[in-house]
């Protein structure tokens, strides 16, 4: 060894040496086994393969060479069949001697070898950092002109800078030899087994791959959030048994949660899709209001009290199972008419989601205030409840709705085409254009979709609290939607986001609400809370855009 405990590369090849030829002898032996065994079993697949999707042969001349490569793919397999034992017992050898071996003649050593250098590296800079701070007072010494004086500081403080990323650089290379040292290991199985890992295997892998590619201020920067939210619930887990009496976390409250979060995660899905095209929607709270009227007024108990326009409306001579369905169908179409409104005047004249939404949610709050006189419409039948959201043995059927929701929305992102669009239109829309995709109904499209999910979500949110639809029902509710999209990882910048996400800021946002009201905390300190994490949140995106760029 040279400088102690520290290895140079001729060193460590020496230590991999008796590796490689133990490993290597067994290996060639395993490759002339395969050679007409294994190796052409996965030639004339791919052969035949290839066959089938090639449109240039007619259907009989495909029939020909195939029927020619599967009979030299059924030799092959005879081959491999009679040679599995061998190889078997081979591969088991190898594997016994690495087990054995591999740490013990090389890979501690190397390990050994990386702390060492890793703690030459830091002696190093440390020296050479005190060496140009001499070098620095020095200079400072023989100046007394200002202008000098600040040349050099600044000189000084680039050097430093420089030094600091000779260390960052360093440290990477020890790093990587490190790493280099364990995956190599994987690299003979990998050819030993061709590509077969066992679980254990695979996840002794990750982990190493992501502790070689961890990094803090990325970590921080995608985590710390829900770092900081998980402490604060901890906190509120701790502190509520002592000034309440009673648990937090029991399964009722959970459930509670849940079923709270469930209508509002139609919400937060719906306005996830137009924040991923670098957009939001302010009229969320006021699409609540007004399905939540509209289904109320539909499925309300007897005739309704309140007037829409000076009318009075009467739904009573239809079954209740038709009301359902009306009332649904009604809320879908109205929240849907007014999205697809902002979207065509986003998309048409490039108008920013801000004011089209802002337009939206000003027409819709005066529109719904002035037919309904902004008068409650009461309650709906007592038996609609049971029908859309039963409790079944005490859990809440509602969550079934938000997690069919939540499965159907991330098939739409994630395996249609119109989803793969909606990515390459938030990230780059000019690109997106040339490369023939239509901005203008992707944008619509989203748009349309989150109608739909704003009408599934004032409806399955006026079954839940039977009734009580009013124009200022859902006041807020776009500020919750929105934070719930930030926090869960939806970027404002555009073509970043993931259904998971926008879940968990759903749920993290409703169970720090239901804490916090447990405790008794005021409604209106409850605002500041959730200000403070929006305002953290989107700090932290942009950061990680900053980064990025």
């Amino acid at each position: 060894m040279a400088n102690g405990a520290i290895l140079t590369a001729e060193q460590e090849r020496k230590l991999r040496q008796p590796i490689d030829e133990y490993v290597g002898k067994i290996q060639k032996e395993i490759d002339e086994l395969r050679e007409h065994g294994t190796a052409e079993v996965i030639e004339y697949q791919n052969l035949i393969a290839n066959v089938k999707r090639d449109k240039t042969l007619s259907k009989g001349e495909k029939e020909s060479e195939i029927k020619e490569f599967e009979a030299k793919l059924s030799q092959a397999k005879a081959v491999e069949a009679q040679n599995k034992d061998k190889v078997a017992k081979l591969i088991s050898d190898a594997e016994s001697y690495l087990k054995e071996n591999f740490e013990k003649l090389y890979y501690n050593a190397v390990k050994e070898s990386c702390e060492a250098e890793k703690a030459k590296a830091l002696e190093d800079h440390k020296q050479r950092l005190a060496q140009l701070e001499k070098e620095h007072k020095e200079a400072l010494a023989g100046m007394s002109d200002q202008v000098e004086i600040k040349e050099e500081n600044y000189v000084h403080k680039n050097r430093i800078s420089n030094e600091k990323l000779e260390l960052e650089k360093e440290n990477q290379r020890i790093k990587d030899r490190k790493h280099d040292a364990f995956t190599y290991k994987y690299h003979l199985i990998d050819l030993l087994r061709l590509s077969e890992f066992t679980f254990a295997e695979e996840v002794a892998q990750k982990w190493e791959n992501y502790k070689y590619t961890f990094n803090r201020r990325s970590f921080l920067l995608q985590n710390g959030l829900y770092i900081a939210i998980i402490l604060i619930f901890v906190a509120l887990c701790v502190i509520t048994p002592i000034k309440k009496g009673t648990p937090l976390l029991t399964y009722n409250n959970v459930l509670n949660i849940l079923q709270q979060a469930s209508p509002r995660m139609f919400l937060a899905l719906g306005v996830a899709g137009l924040i991923l095209l670098t957009g939001t929607d302010l009229s969320v709270g006021r699409m609540v209001g007004m399905g939540m009227t509209a289904a109320t007024i539909i499925m309300h108990q007897g005739i309704n009290t309140g007037t829409v326009f000076g009318h009075t409306f009467d739904f009573t001579n239809i079954p209740v199972g038709g009301r359902v369905v009306l009332a649904l169908v009604v809320c879908i179409v109205l929240c849907t008419v007014f999205t697809s409104i902002a979207g065509f005047f986003t998309a048409k004249f490039k108008m920013h989601p801000f004011i089209s939404t802002m337009a939206n949610m000003l027409v819709i709050f005066g529109l719904v205030t002035y037919a309904t006189k902004g008068v409650s419409f009461g309650s709906i039948e007592a038996t609609i409840p049971n029908m859309i959201i039963p409790k079944v043995n005490g859990f809440p059927t509602i969550i079934l709705w938000a997690l069919a929701a939540i499965i159907i929305v991330w098939f739409i992102w994630n395996k249609t085409t119109f989803g793969k669009n909606l990515y390459a239109v938030g990230g780059n829309p000019e690109a997106a254009a040339v490369s023939g995709i239509s901005v203008f109904a992707v944008t619509l499209g989203a748009f349309i979709m989150a109608g739909i999910l704003y009408g599934f979500g004032s409806w399955l949110e006026c079954a839940r609290m039977v009734g009580s639809g009013s124009a200022a029902y859902g006041q807020g509710w776009d500020m919750d939607a929105i934070a719930a999209c930030v926090v869960g990882g939806v970027s404002f910048t555009g073509g970043i986001g993931k259904i998971s996400g926008v879940v968990t800021g759903v749920c993290i946002f409703t169970a720090l609400t239901y804490s916090l009201t447990i405790l008794g905390i005021d409604t209106n300190l409850q605002f500041v809370f959730s200000g403070i994490i929006i305002l953290v949140a989107v700090t932290l995106d942009c950061l990680k855009y900053v980064q990025k760029k």
